[in-house]
């Protein structure tokens, strides 16, 4: 628990002299008292810092970040004088004098509330902390030190585990963890100075459900789940042994079923018992692809019945946040979540690039990760560049934030120590003998048939009914698309059609499965990331072993027919559809391991020989490629690297744009309101399902060319971009141009 201030406090506006935020219109007996608002910062972020046993530093962090409002000049500011003072800087600098290096842990914090967190030695985009504390500030009032009682000295947060190879990297992660509590912290304090002084109820009155609750509705769904067939029996038994699992002490597990096993609802189950049994707060699915993020947040909001909709939050957004000239106005007007919810539907780079930021709008969210429970879906998704900074930050978040996370894959990926450097220790197996698992729910045999031509491919399409075709880019996927479109049920899936537009496809392929129509879907691999599909057949373009099990999860994944006759058939394609050089090395270990073991592809032994392979062909420095767990190594508490960090973690390195399609009358409604609302977060949400993700190649041709455009830019700027002209986004390919076609220049005229 965070201690209890001592210090004096105004008890009225008149008795102070220094504020931290004035009201427009109003005089001073409106304004926010400095002293109320870093006592309420600071409580709240020792409240927040609590869990990981860090308040004492949390609370610290919050007294001293806007001390350098006690100054006069700071005072003229707020009262309208056309000056800029630097009220963050004060702060820092007290926290380094008082105390030593964990004084400069939190002055990070302190300098970057506004701006982010700075390098401490080498200048980033933004002034060092070492700029930053040999600047010439304005005296502050003597009045601060009756107002802010500080403790005489500052401890590390109770129950740190240092670990040797990583221990400068604690020091990132401890000096963002508390950033993340401060920020948060700020920012509702603010936001709700505002919306008192301005009359406007709070918006975040509303109760979430308890992981209690959401646990008694999950197990009424559960009873109605009838094992009326061998795979749904054995769904039936990795569950409950799962579930037995759940009072095992925190920490880091592997929860290893193959494809069609049950992990998603298995591992739903696990957590909230997990998560009572230990008091945790909330469990956060982490979810490789944004196109799955919707289809998972479904399954759950279905399974808690009524208490979903409160309980279920996504978070996926592209969007950037609204720029505002004023500091207050831009923490209220911000459109993100500081995920307060029980259940976090995440993707895998909204999380780790989390991890890793120093923006405050991105960092804020954090210290809701620890006392968590963090599934990662499909853990073996990790692009192999930034593979070690992760797996150093899962690490960092189960041995120091009294989280658990859950690395939950049919392809367990040799991440464990000692055969990985720097590895997960102690990682403990959920599933009943994954070995055994694997021979029980052996559904298809995988085959490499060779070469085949487009038009060879086609013909394959062509001679079965129903057969799912799973290519490496979407041009190849719209070529053969095109091929086979004037045959019966043929379909295309890929990531330029909103989600919403997938996921009204992926009803309709299910809908001809069920009832024995032709049904031929050509899609890229988005479909082998958790997508429920059961075909009799699956042609794969040569990938690695990983990508291959994840297409065979969508063959015969009920078990209905023999495994015998369930062909998963792996080919190589033309010259002109190599895979892409990020996956060329996957491929190629993936050919290694076809010849190694032919006899049982898919088993445990396969899969880890498989990423031992991939892991020791790529070398140590490939799975660091911007070497940024040697660029912290290298530092001290006062020179450590939070901006670089930032700057340098790319998940997916080159950045992508969302474009929204006014798809339906929901979307175009949600845009509408764009035009009206005064805060920006829940009508975000509500557009979600509706963007496409561009390069910035294409999205800027696409801007220049008007056929798109901002959504009420003087109120968002560029935050909101829409497709223009409609005539672009095709029914079954979604949206797609030719830039020679003269029709690519007209805008339509939109109707909402």
């Amino acid at each position: 628990m965070a201690e209890k201030n001592s210090g004096s406090r105004p008890s009225s506006v008149a008795e102070t002299k220094f504020f931290a935020h004035s009201v427009e219109g109003k005089d001073m007996s409106h304004w926010q008292p400095l002293a109320d608002h870093l006592h309420a910062v600071g409580d709240h972020a020792a409240l927040c810092a609590a869990v990981f046993g860090a308040a004492h530093l949390a609370k610290t962090e919050g007294d001293l970040h806007d001390l350098g409002k006690y100054t006069d000049d700071f005072l003229e500011m707020i009262k309208g004088k056309a000056i800029s003072v630097d009220h963050s800087t004060w702060g820092a600098k007290v926290a380094c004098e008082r105390y030593g290096p964990l004084g400069y842990l939190i002055a990070y914090g302190i300098a970057g509330h506004h701006a982010g967190l700075a390098n401490g030695l080498e200048r980033g985009e933004r002034s060092s902390l070492k700029e930053r504390l040999e600047r010439s500030l304005p005296n502050l009032d003597a009045c601060w030190q009756r107002e802010i009682q500080l403790p005489s000295e500052l401890k590390p947060p109770e129950g740190f585990s240092p670990r040797k190879e990583t221990s400068q990297f604690q020091l990132t992660f401890l000096a963002r963890m508390l950033f993340s509590c401060l920020v948060d912290a700020d920012f509702l304090d603010t936001e709700a100075f505002y919306q008192r002084a301005e009359g406007h109820p709070s918006g975040r009155t509303a109760e979430r459900p308890t992981l209690e609750a959401l646990r008694e509705k999950l197990d009424e769904r559960l009873r109605d789940f009838v094992p009326d067939s061998p795979v749904n029996q054995l769904r039936a038994e990795i569950l409950r042994h799962v579930r037995g699992e759940a009072v095992r002490d925190k920490g880091l597990f592997s929860l290893t079923v193959p494809t069609g096993g049950g992990k998603t609802l298995a591992s739903l189950a696990f957590a909230l018992d997990h998560a009572i049994q230990h008091g945790l707060r909330r469990v956060i699915f982490v979810i490789p692809f944004t196109s799955i993020v919707e289809q998972n947040a479904a399954v759950f909001r279905e399974a808690f019945g009524s208490l979903g909709e409160a309980a279920v939050l996504e978070h996926h957004s592209a969007y950037v946040e609204d720029k505002q000239d004023r500091e207050a106005r831009e923490k209220v007007r911000l459109a993100m979540e500081n995920w307060d919810a029980p259940i976090i539907v995440t993707t895998a780079v909204q999380f780790f690039e989390s991890l890793f930021a120093a923006r405050p709008s991105h960092c804020r969210k954090l210290h809701n990760m620890a006392g968590s429970v963090v599934i990662l879906d499909e853990a073996q998704t990790m692009p192999l560049k930034v593979l070690r900074p992760c797996v150093a930050a899962i690490d960092e978040l189960a041995r120091n934030y009294r989280s658990s996370v859950v690395l939950c894959t049919a392809t367990q990926p040799a991440l464990n120590a000692p055969d990985f450097i720097g590895g997960l220790e102690q990682v403990r197996e959920l599933a009943p003998q994954p070995e055994k698992l694997f021979e029980q729910l052996r559904r298809v045999q995988v085959r490499h048939i060779g070469l085949l031509s487009d038009d060879a491919l086609a013909a394959q399409l062509c001679e079965r009914q129903q057969v799912l075709c799973i290519v490496n880019n979407r041009r190849h996927a719209q070529a053969i698309y095109q091929a086979i479109a004037d045959r019966a049920g043929s379909c295309h899936l890929t990531t330029l059609m909103c989600a919403k537009h997938r996921s009204a496809v992926l009803a309709e392929v299910r809908r001809r499965l069920l009832a024995g129509e032709p049904c031929r879907l050509v899609s890229t691999s988005l479909i082998e990331a958790g997508v429920d599909v059961d075909f009799p057949m699956v042609l794969r373009a040569e990938a690695g072993l990983d990508s291959v099990a994840q297409a065979a999860g969508r063959c015969n994944r009920e078990g209905k027919r023999s495994w015998r006759e369930s062909e998963v058939l792996v080919f190589t394609t033309e010259e002109a559809w190599k895979p892409p050089p990020e996956l060329k090395q996957f491929a190629e270990a993936g050919q290694e391991i076809f010849r190694s073991h032919q006899e049982d592809l898919l088993s445990p032994a396969a899969i880890e020989a498989y990423f031992r392979l991939l892991y020791w062909k790529k070398g140590d420095q490939a799975l660091d490629a911007k070497n940024l767990l040697g660029m912290v190594r290298s530092s001290r508490v006062e020179s450590l690297p939070m901006e670089s960090l930032a700057a340098n973690f790319r998940m997916i390195e080159n950045a992508q744009q969302g474009v929204i399609i006014p798809w339906d009358d929901s979307a175009r409604d949600a845009l509408e309101d764009l035009l009206h609302v005064p805060f920006a977060s829940g009508t975000a949400r509500r557009l979600q399902p509706y963007l496409v993700q561009l390069q910035q190649g294409p999205f800027n041709a696409l801007q220049r060319a008007g056929a798109i455009h901002a959504v009420a830019p003087e109120k968002w700027g560029e935050q909101f971009m829409v497709l223009a002209n409609v005539s672009l986004y095709d029914p079954y390919r979604g949206l797609t141009w030719d830039w020679d076609d003269p029709n690519f220049l007209r805008v339509d005229q939109l109707t909402w």
